[in-house]
């Protein structure tokens, strides 16, 4: 309510109130540009921090080897009519839904099989190479490890020892028949076990073994094979010298919704199981562990009915959580979480939740790991609609750093076979960060300060020439 002041006239009051709302919005559009240029200078000047201290930085864009990985390839997939004549009967009785590329995908008897899933043909098999395939990756096919047997190595993660400057991959071991627990559960194998790789070069990859085993007779133990055992990933503590395995527990309904926590002297095994609970007293299904440059860990599993993610601190010795724990992505359903970071920025790759049928991968940023997370849209590029809108047909896992090239990664997935999931497929693709994010972001005002994360699809790709994979990570 306006208030008259009866020692003043009234056409100065007047006067006096057009000058305030005057030089209230000149004052407010003064503070909006003071916002956009001090945010300018942010991302300026976070980028020259970043690629400061004299360290030799590689401009993404200019190397040639990574332009040739830019430049992503498209793909013609068209579902075919079906097989033999159909009765009028039955031509009444189909429904009027057109069969998509993911109907194709999930039917075991689907005449496009052998798109999705390519046969042992070129696949990584070291024993039969010939020179202009080494170091070639070729996304959805069966790679098979030194002895010529398909990796078992699912929904796992990399650890790069820098004790035996080794890599060791991790990963469920789903070497059974699938099945159903119930009608209407989801497709499973029997718990056999962690399987572990090694590797000096992140293309020969040699079996270490079942370095975490499944529990035969005891039914009440976790790792019972009846039970379940998801996205195992391996951190090493420094403190403590001990190999820390972090890993999805549940029963065959998917109730337990637990993390389980095993330990080694030995990046090949055998692991110690130590138990099962739920982190901070809420369900955990999906997960990862992430750690930090500083030797923090932190685990990010999905939670609340896979409504949310949860993010807290780990202990010390990696064995348990603190009493920390944040929310973030609230309401928006995501799981399959891999983190990384990239010149003092965290990344996340996740996808929906949808089972074992692919489908939209998202990139979110922060600027601390424990948020809050942006959300920076789909960060596939290539192949087709239904190839991005599918991650690929694939679900992400874990990204791994190239060495000696910042701002490139291996972003790794997992192609399922529901109808066979021991042989479900590896998809791994470059993933690069660089250039300015192109997409709007869910609550940033202005322009973000962070990159875009790019996954880009290519049927046959290597890693840069003059990379070093004994180069400390």
């Amino acid at each position: 309510m306006r208030i008259k002041n009866k020692y003043k006239k009234p056409m100065t009051l007047r006067c006096c109130d057009a000058g305030s709302r005057c030089s209230t919005s000149v004052f407010l559009l003064s503070l909006l540009g003071c916002l956009i240029l001090f945010q300018l200078y942010c991302y300026v000047d976070h980028t020259d921090r970043s690629g400061g201290g004299g360290e030799a930085r590689l401009h993404v864009s200019h190397h040639p080897q990574v332009r040739e990985l830019q430049e992503v390839e498209e793909e013609n997939l068209n579902v075919p009519p079906p097989k033999g004549k159909r009765s009028p009967r039955a031509v009444k009785r189909r429904p009027k839904r057109t069969t998509t590329l993911i109907d194709e995908f999930l039917d075991e008897n689907s005449q496009m099989r052998h798109v999705f899933f390519p046969g042992h043909k070129r696949a990584i098999d070291p024993m039969q190479v010939v020179d202009n395939d080494k170091y070639h990756y070729y996304p959805g096919r069966m790679w098979l490890d030194t002895e010529g047997h398909p990796i078992q190595a699912h929904g796992g993660g990399i650890l790069y020892d820098k004790n035996s400057r080794t890599y060791y991959w991790y990963g469920e071991y789903k070497d059974g028949p699938t099945y159903h627990a119930h009608k209407k559960g989801a497709a499973r194998v029997d718990i056999i076990g962690v399987g572990c790789y090694s590797s000096k070069d992140l293309w020969t990859w040699k079996h270490e073994g079942i370095v975490l085993a499944a529990e035969e007779t005891n039914e009440t133990h976790d790792l019972h094979k009846s039970n379940v055992l998801e996205r195992p990933k391996v951190i090493y503590n420094e403190k403590t010298e001990k190999y820390v395995m972090w890993m999805h527990i549940d029963d065959s309904n998917y109730t337990k919704a637990s993390v389980g926590v095993a330990i080694s002297d030995a990046p090949d095994g055998p692991f110690n199981y130590l138990g099962s609970h739920r982190p901070h007293g809420f369900e955990s299904r999906d997960m990862t562990v992430f750690k930090d440059d500083d030797g923090a860990a932190y685990i990010i599993y999905s939670s609340e009915d896979n409504s949310e993610l949860h993010i807290g601190p780990l202990t010390e010795d990696y064995l348990n959580v603190t009493s920390v724990m944040r929310r973030v992505l609230v309401g928006q359903h995501r799981e399959a979480p891999a983190l990384f970071k990239h010149q003092g920025t965290y990344y996340m790759i996740t996808s929906g939740c949808t089972g074992w049928a692919p489908n939209e991968a998202l990139a979110h940023a922060a600027e601390s790991v424990m948020g809050p997370w942006e959300t920076m849209g789909n960060p596939c590029l290539g192949g087709n609609k239904m190839f991005r809108l599918t991650t690929f047909f694939a679900q992400s896992t874990f990204v791994l750093p190239i060495p000696g090239f910042p701002g490139m990664f291996i972003f790794m997935a997992d192609r399922w076979n529901p109808a066979d999931l021991r042989d479900s497929r590896y998809v791994w693709l470059p993933l690069i960060v660089a250039g300015p994010a192109d997409e709007p972001l869910e609550y940033s005002f202005g322009f973000p300060w962070w990159s875009r994360v790019s996954i880009y699809w290519h049927r046959k790709w290597r890693l840069p020439q003059g990379w070093n994979p004994f180069q400390t990570m």
